[in-house]
């Protein structure tokens, strides 16, 4: 195999297995609090304590994963594009 088609079987499988934990769990440690929920700080003494709640995950300790939101955002597009925006009414016949 060329350097060339071995680093795109890599890629591939990278975004496959990305794709597979995406699908398994949507939904991953928020970053900014590591997934406890609020910022952890030390008093005087140097004991741990609660700090205020994280902002970005809302206090929850997860996000959804990138991976997740693009496939909702790809979902959610063809769904608004491939159903009627307006349902017939009951016993409307266009034929007729």
């Amino acid at each position: 195999m060329t350097p060339l088609t071995t680093a795109i079987a890599c890629l591939l499988a990278i975004t496959l297995c990305y794709a597979a934990v995406c699908a398994a769990s949507p939904l991953g440690d928020c970053r900014k609090c590591r997934g406890f929920g609020y910022a952890l700080k030390t008093d005087r003494k140097g004991r741990l304590r609660r700090g205020k709640h994280c902002r970005r995950c809302d206090g929850h300790g997860k996000r959804v994963r990138i991976g997740r939101r693009l496939y909702n955002a790809a979902r959610r597009t063809y769904h608004a594009t491939t159903t009627p925006a307006t349902p017939a009414p009951k016993g409307h016949h266009p034929w007729r």
